[in-house]
């Protein structure tokens, strides 16, 4: 390679001094178009990051001049689509949801405003589909087993206020004893009140004279909330046992587990931070998921 610098005879350019393989390379310079467009894009970014967030900081971007913010627009999005809706949501929020869920046009949109609402804030627990997770004690909500009561009424109350919530002097409220636990009964005490319990629903395989003893355990113990014949009484928050429908297991384990230890789920109150007319429409999406009474 060699330093010295010439002028190419067929171009008239200057070499670079660079040559390779009797390759020399012409000093050819650039384009003043591309020139001007480099100087124009440099111009360009420097007045961006002036004028709009740019450089990272140790918590935060530099706002910019202008403080525009690609969130502040979506939230103005919102805000413009949400302004929009008020002649819906407006009136949803002033009638009783009877009313809003016998309006067709309020209907169709209290259903698709649910289902977002829904997603958004229910289907971390219940699930996208609303079938709940067993095993976490997340209730299905496609069912007909309802804790509270499955009405219009019933659901837009526990939205609203919750279930065991502390922050809502209304919220649901129930108490099941942990009879292990608490040594009110023995763990064969336990184990054949289990075996009663699953027979309400025609399942199980234990002996007639554990399903006696059973029986009258259950009948001292369970049936002021459960009902005699396992029915359950939702005024009380206390599961139907007789229908196979399970909250956290319907095994023999899952459920001396229960009776042992007791469960105290907990559900948000979502008044105050959705409006009124949003808890209407998520409790008129729940209840058209076919489990509604």
């Amino acid at each position: 390679m060699a330093d010295k610098r010439e002028v190419d005879d067929e171009t008239g350019t200057e070499t670079t001094g660079h040559e390779w393989d009797g390759i020399k390379e012409l000093d050819t310079p650039l384009p003043k178009w591309w020139l001007w467009t480099f100087y124009g894009t440099v111009v360009w970014g420097l007045g961006y990051t002036i004028f709009f967030p740019a450089w990272p900081m140790v918590t935060e971007a530099t706002a910019g001049i202008l403080g525009h913010t690609v969130r502040g627009e979506v939230h103005e999005e919102i805000a413009a689509a949400a302004e929009a809706q008020t002649i819906y949501t407006d009136r949803i929020a002033a009638l009783e949801i009877a009313e809003v869920a016998s309006d067709a046009e309020l209907a169709r949109f209290s259903q698709a405003g649910g289902a977002a609402v829904f997603r958004n804030f229910c289907s971390q627990c219940h699930g996208a589909g609303a079938a709940g997770v067993q095993a976490a004690g997340y209730p299905n909500l496609r069912d007909d087993a309802w804790l509270w009561g499955g009405t219009l009424e019933d659901i837009e109350y526990t939205l609203r206020h919750g279930i065991r919530y502390d922050g809502d002097d209304d919220t649901r409220y129930s108490e099941m004893p942990a009879f292990g636990e608490l040594e009110i009964l023995t763990k064969q005490q336990i184990s054949v009140t289990a075996d009663y319990v699953l027979s309400l629903s025609g399942q199980g395989e234990a002996s007639p004279e554990a399903l006696t003893e059973g029986e009258t355990i259950y009948v001292e113990n369970c049936a002021a909330c459960h009902g005699d014949n396992g029915e359950g009484l939702p005024e009380l928050g206390a599961p139907n046992i007789s229908d196979a429908i399970w909250l956290y297991g319907g095994t023999k384990e899952k459920i001396i587990e229960t009776i042992t230890y007791s469960r105290a789920g907990v559900m948000p109150a979502w008044s105050g931070r959705l409006t009124d007319a949003q808890i209407k429409q998520a409790a008129i999406y729940v209840h058209s998921l076919g489990g509604g009474e």
